[in-house]
Order: structure tokens, then C-alpha cells, then sequence
């Protein structure tokens, strides 16, 4: 989004002009998260915390349960959506596209096709064209963001540890892979470029894209772990446009201190001072979710989640 407010949609040869190209409308839709946090809910209460602690959107989700996990319950988004303002995001199983057409019936803004759930298909993702609403996706990657890029994905959500840990190393190493990729990509010739396109497995033409902008060419938001004002803000210096909060956020005395603070740190997060504040006072927010033994353990001789 550019400073004076109007929706600008990225161009070049992939994405182009929205007369022309209904997906750049969702590029556009997408962008109009940028410098927020999207925060997941998965209570009418907690997403009216959400909302009035200045999350740019909620995401919501069921309670956890045991067995298979799925897109969350209709009347549950209808119930959030009639009592907010803000943008919604609901989840569909990776490759179940009837959720996803059931999730634009309810009217949800966003659809996440996330690997948070249960999968559905194995070898195909939704074709995310045949749908009005943006969808978001999941990344560890450029190849694979790229992919998702191909398939539709107007949003791209580098993820990190699945667990809920309160550990943002897994986050981290994504994020840092995908924004290398993009540095070693900018750095080379033209004719390097077909190669590294196949060498990573994404269409060429969108590969040329993201060389030419230097950056993704959708919004580009990180997950995983992430639980302090400072751990947000070092996504947003990473180079990430938003972060995702999960539903962990509300496990703590003061939830609207906690997710005001880290809403603030996204919006400030060049600003070691503001930061310094907003992380204060914060001791009680964060309490259970440091990490757990095992997962020191794990650290500590290199093993991967």
C-alpha cells in the first residue's frame, strides 16, 4: 500500500494491470494488510480483543480438538463476522477446494490454504484462480512460494514451527532462506535466471518478476513462534510485511496488553525505543510459552522439527 492510502498493484509481466488481470485485484486486496498483524481467534471475545488491540485482521480457528483438523465451523465465522470490523482469514485444508468454496459462501475475506491442518490431497493444491476471495499460502522457500504464486496465492506466509513453541528459530532460518534466495537472484545475469528457475522449480516468468521487484511479488507475512514485540519486529527487519500471531496470545492474564504490544512493535519496529516499551511489563503475557525441554534438546543437537 503506498503512504497516501491507494491501493497500488505490483507490475510486470506476470501479475499485470487489474482491467486486465483479476488476481492482480487480490494482490492488491492483500496488500491492504501490510504493517499489520494478523491474529489468530478462535472466540467471538477473543476476536473483538484482537480487533480493538489494532490487529489489521483475525484469522479464525476451531478449538483445539483431537482427530483430524478442518476448516472451522460456518456458523463460527458468521457469528465473528457480524460482530467485527476488521478482515477475516479462515483455513481450508491444502488441496479442499469444496472448504475453500464453502469458506467464500460464509463470505470470509481471505482463504488460507495452510498445512497447519490435516491435508487433503497430497499432489494438488487448490487452484486458487477458479476463486474471488485472495488466498494466502504457506512457505519455507522462494521455490515454493513462487509455486503458490503460480497456483493464485495473493498472500505468501513463510512458516516456521507448527508447534506453538514460543520458538521462532524454525521462522527465522524460512524467512532468512527465502529473502537470500532473492538477494542471490537480484545479483545475477539474465541468462542465469532460467537456470535458478529450474533449479528451485518455479515458473520462469514470475522468477524474472521477483528479480526485477527485488522482493516477492505478493505480500509476504512470516508465522511461526512468534510471541514478543521483538521477535515481530525482527521478522519486519528481516524484510517480512506483517507477521501472524497464534491463538497462544490469549493464554495469558492480559491479552490486549500482549497483542496491542506486538501490533505496536510491527508498526515500529526501526524504533528500538518504542520497542524497548512496548516490551516492557510483558512477563506475565509470555509465561508458558518459553521452550520446552525437549525442544532445547532438539536445539541443541541440531535436529530439525
Amino acid at each position: 500500500m503506498a503512504d497516501d492510502g491507494v491501493v497500488t498493484v505490483y507490475s510486470g509481466s506476470a501479475i499485470t494491470d487489474a482491467k486486465k488481470n483479476p488476481f492482480s485485484i487480490k494482490v492488491g486486496m492483500a496488500q491492504m494488510l501490510r504493517g499489520g498483524a494478523i491474529v489468530e481467534v478462535t472466540t467471538v471475545d477473543q476476536a473483538k480483543i484482537a480487533e480493538s488491540a489494532g490487529a489489521c485482521c483475525v484469522i479464525v480457528s476451531e478449538p483445539n480438538t483431537s482427530g483430524i483438523s478442518r476448516m472451522p465451523d460456518p456458523s463460527l465465522i458468521k457469528e465473528i463476522k457480524g460482530t467485527i470490523a476488521i478482515p477475516i482469514v479462515a483455513r481450508s485444508r491444502v488441496g479442499h477446494f469444496v472448504e475453500g468454496q464453502i469458506l467464500e459462501a460464509v463470505g470470509v475475506d481471505y482463504i488460507d490454504e495452510s498445512e497447519v491442518l490435516a491435508i487433503a490431497d497430497e499432489d494438488h493444491f487448490i487452484n486458487k484462480h477458479n476463486f474471488r476471495a485472495p488466498f494466502v499460502c504457506g512457505c519455507r522457500d522462494l521455490g515454493e512460494a513462487l509455486r503458490r504464486v503460480r497456483e493464485g496465492a495473493a498472500m505468501i506466509r513463510t512458516q516456521g514451527d507448527l508447534m506453538g513453541s514460543g520458538n521462532i528459530l524454525e521462522t527465522v532460518r524460512s524467512v532468512r532462506k527465502v529473502m537470500g534466495d532473492i538477494r542471490i537472484l537480484n545479483n545475477m545475469d539474465e541468462d542465469e535466471v532460467f537456470t535458478f528457475a529450474k533449479k528451485i522449480g518455479a515458473p520462469y516468468d514470475i522468477v524474472a518478476q521477483t528479480k526485477q521487484m527485488g522482493r516477492l511479488p505478493v505480500v509476504h507475512f512470516a508465522a511461526g513462534g512468534i510471541v514478543t514485540p521483538a521477535d515481530a519486529a525482527l521478522m519486519m527487519q528481516l524484510g517480512c510485511d506483517g507477521v501472524f500471531l497464534g491463538a497462544d496470545v490469549f493464554n495469558c492474564p492480559d491479552p490486549y496488553k500482549k497483542v496491542r504490544a506486538i501490533v505496536q512493535a510491527v508498526r515500529n519496529y526501526n524504533d528500538p525505543v518504542i520497542l524497548a516499551e512496548a516490551s516492557s511489563g510483558l512477563e506475565d503475557a509470555m509465561a508458558g510459552l518459553n521452550l520446552s525441554e525437549n525442544s532445547v534438546e532438539r536445539f541443541g543437537t541440531g535436529s530439525s522439527y
